[in-house]
């Protein structure tokens, strides 16, 4: 992976930390947009930790370039701020998911393990900060979902994969596929982590802690 930051303790911090974890290596490091950028296209992680801040620019234009270019890497932010309106910039832009700066050594790498194996990771306060009642739409609306559409969106609010899913609710990957498009379709939205994030905002919680992947 590649790690982000523009301050050399937190940049370091990070590594450290990752180092702990003998199955994630760190690829690369960088303190801007533009070396991040140069990084990522040399490299080619699978996972990119960015910060939501930088220099010369934010972790989202380094989400937009390697979308432009054609990188298949997924951005995870990690940042300070809690702020929703960052939240939902990021996974609104693509990213795999958002953790704040506080997750302990083991959050940090469980969520790249997540992310590297396609699930989305937002950071347990977040979700219960943006399913905060004054940030919910009116009116909630999930009287109009099936049950079983219901704990698919569950699964998708915990991050879980596919086939997580699937193994959680005793069906084949395939029709949870098929629950997923369809439920992308009524939400309106394009992602599964947007779809994550309006899970959130509308009192869905997750189904247990951070996702394992």
């Amino acid at each position: 992976m590649v790690v982000v930051d523009d301050h050399a303790l937190v940049r370091e911090g990070i590594c450290e930390l990752l180092a702990q974890h003998a199955d994630l290596e760190v690829v690369g490091v960088a303190s801007s947009v533009a070396e991040a950028t140069a990084v990522v296209a040399s490299t080619a992680p699978q996972v990119a930790l960015v910060d939501f801040r930088l220099g010369d620019g934010s972790g989202l234009d380094i989400l937009a370039a390697t979308q432009r270019d054609g990188i298949a890497v997924r951005v995870l932010i990690v940042s300070a701020f809690d702020d929703p309106a960052y939240v939902t910039e990021a996974v609104t832009r693509g990213a795999s998911g958002y953790l704040l700066k506080t997750a302990t050594s083991d959050e940090l790498a469980g969520a790249v393990r997540a992310v590297a194996a396609g699930a989305i990771v937002l950071d347990q306060s977040l979700v219960h900060l943006l399913s905060h009642p004054a940030l919910r739409s009116d009116p909630p609306a999930l009287a109009g979902f099936t049950t079983r559409e219901l704990q698919v969106l569950t699964c998708l609010a915990s991050g879980w994969t596919n086939r997580r899913a699937a193994e959680e609710l005793g069906l084949n990957v395939r029709t949870v596929e098929g629950y997923v498009t369809e439920l992308l379709a009524k939400l309106g939205v394009a992602s599964r982590t947007e779809a994550a994030l309006w899970a959130a905002r509308h009192g869905v919680a997750p189904a247990s802690g951070p996702p394992s992947g």
